[in-house]
């Protein structure tokens, strides 16, 4: 059977799991923080599953299902993710760096597009990353069979984009969760706190950061120090955050009930990639 959402979030292991998992996102974004930024708010994350769905579901015999802009910008509207002004300005800035346009031999008025190598090679290391951490929690074999298989990344990644999409949680997270997603950057924020956590402390009702400046974000993750700083105020102000001591000049500490928050998230996350991983690939990873 698949892990569910609970299990997942009951389970004993998933802490280290997670911080584990939070370290190899923060070390993505350090490798590739332009590629990274495709991800940078829940809607933009939401908008690159979509349009990598629909190149995977492609079918290069007929022209007519090759995945375009317009058959994008369609299907992010058919989700209600984003307007189309929005959705057809994320298309084009991700055709600078994301997503390459591929003439059509049927007819050149066709201009599907794809994502580059380069684009592929950063969503295979999340979802490897995800693929780890739920190894890590019940001692599976999910990775080595992804690895195993050439067409995984293809037979997958579209499951979890159906799963993400319709999942209620994905779509409508919690107070103090939902204030982060909507910031540019805002889930390598959140990945860079939890990274710093250690799981021994997580019973806390304040939880010690790593943390010691809002200078240490801006610095790292090339953010406007007064946007940051509004969110965070606002967290603040909501009992999420605080400092150990002087602000933005003492640790920062995370409430529990916003760390609770942060992984129930991934739980829900885990959950749908897993659920989609069993349906991919027809059998279960061997525990």
């Amino acid at each position: 059977m698949t892990l569910n959402a609970e299990e997942i979030a009951d389970h004993p292991a998933l802490h280290r799991c997670v911080r584990m998992q939070a370290l190899a996102m923060n070390q993505a974004y350090q490798a590739n923080p332009r590629l990274s930024s495709v991800f940078a708010t829940q809607q933009r994350w939401l908008m690159a599953h979509i349009g990598l769905a629909l190149h995977f579901r492609r079918d290069p015999g007929d022209y007519r299902k090759e995945a375009t802009a317009a058959r994008i910008i369609d299907a992010i509207r058919q989700h209600q993710v984003a307007s189309r002004n929005t959705a057809d300005a994320f298309i084009k800035e991700m055709l600078h760096y994301f997503i390459e346009v591929v003439p059509a031999d049927e007819d050149a008025r066709i201009r599907p597009v794809q994502p580059t190598r380069s684009s592929l090679e950063e969503v295979l290391g999340w979802m490897l990353a995800h693929l780890q951490t739920l190894d890590g929690l019940d001692g599976a074999n999910r990775l080595s069979l992804f690895l195993a298989r050439s067409d995984a990344l293809a037979r997958l990644q579209p499951l979890v984009a159906d799963g993400l999409l319709s999942s209620h949680p994905v779509r409508e997270p919690k107070q103090t969760f939902s204030l982060f997603t909507w910031l540019n950057n805002g889930g390598a924020v959140m990945d860079w706190l939890i990274s710093g956590i250690d799981p021994d402390h997580a019973g806390q009702d304040r939880i010690p950061t790593v943390v010691v400046s809002i200078g240490d974000f801006v610095g790292w993750l090339k953010l406007s120090r007064t946007h940051l700083a509004r969110k965070l105020r606002d967290a603040e102000e909501m009992g999420s955050i605080g400092w150990l001591g002087q602000r933005g000049q003492s640790v920062m500490w995370v409430s529990r009930d916003f760390y609770n928050e942060y992984m129930t998230a991934q739980a829900v996350k885990l959950a749908i990639i897993d659920a989609a991983f069993a349906e991919a690939f027809g059998t279960q990873a061997d525990r």
